[in-house]
């Protein structure tokens, strides 16, 4: 080990997003993908809950109901997945918004990623969620499928839904969320790294490695506070 070489950069990125929302899990695929083009750096993933439809009720709605309220009509919403569609293809992302038959409420989902951090398990159950609800039209809101999608990465199956059932953490998910929108943060996904360079929105690895660079600068500057 050479004892002079400079630390290697430990950076937070905080992460607004919310788990039914598309551009959200191919905004994550694109910084996982730039971050694995820069193993100069240690990222710490900060997942934070975005509530982009706080007033679903909590058996979620159909998705007809849904995509008529949202998009004012089913062509519309159609044009919008197909070119999601295209643009997974890069990521490897399968959406199959076909199969989606409800759009759930997000909180219990959240409650989860929240509760698999702990066990240092967050970017893993995150990436379980979204592949459940985009790729396979898991309902993501339902306590016994959340309960089975934790046992999928390694969790007590028992342990998550006794979680999951006693509403712990869900206050946490309201809190974080509404310190995004105090924030100013009104449209996820939004990225916020070493607490200083924000930028929202579902950018190309490209974009993202170019902030990773203006934030590194800032650690060096400022002698290693990467957080």
């Amino acid at each position: 080990m050479n004892i002079l070489a400079p630390p290697q950069p430990r950076l937070d990125i905080d992460i607004a997003f919310d788990l039914i929302c598309p551009w959200c899990y191919l905004g994550v695929r694109r910084l996982r993908r730039a971050l694995r083009a820069r193993p100069d750096i240690i990222p710490e993933l900060l997942w934070r809950p975005f509530l982009l439809n706080p007033d679903i009720p909590p058996g979620g709605v159909s998705r007809a109901e849904f995509v008529a309220r949202k998009f004012g009509g089913e062509d519309r919403a159609r044009r919008l997945q197909n070119a999601l569609t295209e643009l997974g293809r890069a990521e490897r992302i399968g959406f199959r918004f076909d199969l989606m038959g409800r759009v759930p409420s997000s909180i219990n989902a959240h409650r989860l990623v929240r509760y698999a951090v702990r066990e240092g398990l967050g970017e893993m159950m995150v990436e379980a969620l979204f592949h459940a609800y985009f790729a396979d039209g898991t309902d993501i809101g339902d306590l016994d499928r959340l309960a089975m999608l934790a046992g999928r990465i390694g969790l007590d199956v028992h342990a998550a839904l006794g979680f999951l059932r006693s509403g712990e953490e869900a206050e946490a998910v309201h809190t974080e969320n509404l310190r995004a929108h105090r924030l100013g943060i009104n449209g996820v996904p939004c990225f916020i790294i070493a607490g200083q360079q924000a930028i929202a929105g579902a950018q190309e690895p490209e974009v993202l490695e170019r902030l990773l660079d203006v934030a590194l600068q800032q650690y060096h500057f400022t002698g290693g506070d990467g957080g």
